[in-house]
């Protein structure tokens, strides 16, 4: 917490929030947290925001009024030390320390090593936080276990990371991800030291869970919802679901989006997709382009900013990835499918939807890998399990094996 700088740019966040027509009272409350910061860190001795939130929590058991005093002053924080302004569609939270932080210098450097030479490699940033993310929590686990260099990591106390009461408790995933960064950090490193641990990491079978599939009432329903006039569904996230459900882009892509990508005299849509930074180029259907024609048109808020699909809230941004499930999830709520908990509801499963109906109609394993943007035909092999029309092909017959009498058919 840095007094002085607050008290500086505070004026600034204030002109923010009413310039950008937030609420007198919402724009009051953040006055009045301001001020108490910059009294009481003197007095109080405060050295944190957190000091200042466990203030509050002392004084009050009211979970909304300390929800509401997290996101303020989680707001105030990240305006002071990062430069960020609030925004309506995110909750702010009181920054904490994170694991990287926690770690020794010697496994930072790891870390570092990692991030620098993947970066420069040119590997996506998105894979570089995951398995640097999966990398940490695995450094500091054994750090708190008193091994706080490498020379100290024992086997046993990596198997304990993976195993607990004789159970796995880390998934295959999860050691391919902490082995990628061993592997790309042997030559920062003496000799054998990552080679070593990487010797003790177990050996793991990957798992594939079978995944839930829409069947073809559901298509009908969520079809009917999306193409009704007078469906509750707003014209953004119509045109998000028919994109989804008849091109399979990804999440990421479609949030992504961008008015250039979309070529309305030859009917394409041209990408070049985030998780693999491979060009795209699918068709655009009469259906799914008259969906984001009359958003672009009529339902989508003027703005500057390049991406088609932007925030309901003001002030409009893109439209985040992770908002993408939520839109799903209304869509298939106003269609009544999936209500139940337990059930999913992300849109994925509209990408799942376009491949096994591929698949079922006949459709070659590399051409479906082509229209879905894979970088492998394999990567087809997880929607086999919903195949039913191909897997029904390969059931034997149970003619060859008698019954007894007792068991009736």
């Amino acid at each position: 917490m840095d007094v002085q700088n607050l008290q500086k740019k505070y004026p600034q966040l204030i002109t923010y929030l009413e310039s950008n027509d937030y609420s007198e009272s919402y724009i009051s409350r953040f006055s009045r947290d301001i001020r108490r910061i910059l009294h009481q860190a003197k007095l109080k001795g405060w050295k944190s925001y957190t000091d200042a939130y466990q203030a509050y929590v002392v004084t009050s058991k009211s979970s909304n009024y300390l929800r509401e005093k997290r996101t303020i002053i989680g707001a105030i924080e990240k305006f002071e030390i990062l430069g960020l302004y609030p925004h309506r569609c995110q909750r702010h939270q009181i920054l904490r320390k994170s694991n990287y932080d926690l770690l020794s210098a010697e496994f930072k450097s790891l870390i570092d090593h990692y991030r620098e030479s993947e970066k420069d490699r040119g590997k996506k940033g998105t894979t570089i936080y995951t398995e640097s993310h999966n990398a940490t929590t695995f450094l500091l686990g054994l750090h708190q276990k008193g091994m706080d260099s490498f020379n100290k990591i024992t086997e046993n106390a990596v198997l304990e990371m993976f195993f607990q009461n004789g159970r796995l408790c880390r998934s295959c995933s999860y050691k391919k991800n902490v082995a990628a960064v061993l592997k790309s950090c042997i030559p920062f490193f003496p000799k054998d030291t990552c080679a070593r641990i990487l010797s003790y990491l177990p050996a793991l079978r990957e798992k594939r869970k079978n995944i839930q599939y829409l069947n073809h009432e559901e298509v009908s329903r969520i079809k009917a919802v999306l193409t009704d006039s007078d469906s509750i569904i707003v014209l953004r996230d119509k045109a998000i679901g028919l994109l989804a459900l008849y091109t399979g882009l990804r999440s990421c892509d479609i949030s992504g989006l961008t008015l250039a990508d979309i070529d309305w005299t030859n009917d394409l849509i041209r990408i070049r997709q985030q998780k693999t930074d491979i060009p795209l180029e699918i068709p655009l259907t009469t259906t799914v382009g008259n969906a984001i024609y009359d958003y672009v048109m009529l339902g989508r808020p003027r703005s500057g900013l390049p991406e088609v699909f932007l925030s309901l809230c003001t002030p409009q941004t893109r439209l985040q990835s992770s908002s993408l499930n939520n839109v799903a999830t209304k869509i298939m709520s106003a269609a009544k499918i999936r209500v139940k908990a337990g059930d999913r509801k992300g849109l994925h499963i509209f990408r799942h939807y376009l491949a096994t109906t591929l698949l079922g109609n006949g459709i070659s394993q590399p051409v479906i890998s082509r229209i879905l943007g894979h970088s492998s035909h394999d990567s087809v092999n997880t929607y086999l399990s919903a195949d039913f029309p191909h897997l029904k092909e390969c059931a034997l017959s149970v003619e060859c094996f008698p019954l007894r009498k007792e068991v009736s058919l």
